[in-house]
């Protein structure tokens, strides 16, 4: 048995009776709201395919589709990419803009996110334009610059309180990743290391090896066996292409504002919702949520 999930911003609660009636139609099923004008759920929709059947009714409402199984439906485990996922920004490129490179950084993470560049050599040409850059400016970065994505601390808080682990497992840098895990509330948080000489400025290289896509993966595989868990009850969210084999492992993998070839591939696409829709997907009603 499968569930059509149909899920708004709550920045944006877009999601009226009108719609959901409309999709209903054409899908069947029994209706659920989980949260009015922002999340609704139809149980056991009739259609040949609802997600595509949802998406023609909904049009250019700003407004997710997505179909889940009922069986292992509320994860117990959750591996979370960290930039432009947990967080809005892509950390290496705010210490680029320190250093005036900003522009000339971006436009290597925008390609190695959409899967145009190797990981390891991209993040290695990256890192050592930052030579030289103080570990004080660093930390003015992450304390200024760096913004929590709305909805991670719910999900992360929510999860844990009926018994999930989370991990947040990052091609990023560690200096971001353990700061900002213990401010959502993950559970354990995996990242590479930048390497600093004697007067704490970079040396333009990181600890390897590097953790990219086989690591995100990996771990995935390593916690599930740790906590005795089937796959199926594993969860895991991303945004870009070092994502993907992580995504495709998980028992449900979410692409959130993703990159094209991640949305394509992964399981679940959110392009509207904020990171509670992780929470609707499972299931969860707005009155379950801790925050």
């Amino acid at each position: 048995m499968s569930v059509l999930c149909l899920i708004a911003n709550p920045a944006e609660p877009a999601l009226s009776q009108a719609l959901v009636d409309a999709v209903h139609r054409q899908t069947h099923g029994e209706v659920n709201w989980l949260a009015q004008g922002i999340a609704c759920e139809i149980i056991s929709p009739r259609a040949a395919d609802p997600v595509e059947t949802a998406r023609d009714v909904l049009g250019d409402q700003p407004v997710d589709a997505a179909l889940v199984p009922v069986a292992n439906r509320r994860k117990q485990l959750l591996l979370a990419d960290m930039d432009s996922t947990m967080i809005e920004q892509e950390c290496i490129d705010e210490l680029a803009d320190a250093l005036g490179l900003k522009p000339q950084v971006a436009e290597i993470t925008e390609r190695t996110m959409r899967g145009e560049l190797d990981f390891e050599a991209a993040l290695d040409t990256r890192v050592a334009l930052l030579k030289g850059l103080e570990l004080k400016v660093i930390e003015a970065i992450r304390r200024e610059r760096i913004t929590l994505a709305p909805g991670g601390r719910a999900l992360v808080q929510t999860m844990k309180a009926y018994g999930a682990y989370t991990a947040l497992v990052s091609g990023g840098f560690t200096l971001f990743a353990n700061y900002f895990a213990e401010r959502i509330g993950f559970d354990e948080a995996v990242a590479n290391v930048l390497l600093f000489d004697d007067s704490d400025r970079l040396t333009g290289t990181v600890d390897k090896p590097v953790v990219d896509k086989d690591t995100k993966r990996d771990r995935l595989m390593a916690l599930s066996a740790e906590k005795g868990l089937a796959i199926a009850q594993t969860m895991a969210v991303g945004d870009g292409a070092n994502d993907l084999d992580m995504l495709q492992a998980a028992g449900l993998g979410v692409a959130i504002h993703a990159k094209p070839v991640v949305a394509e591939q992964a399981s679940v696409r959110i392009d509207h919702g904020d990171l509670t829709a992780l929470l609707y997907l499972q299931g969860y009603g707005e009155d379950d949520f801790v925050r």
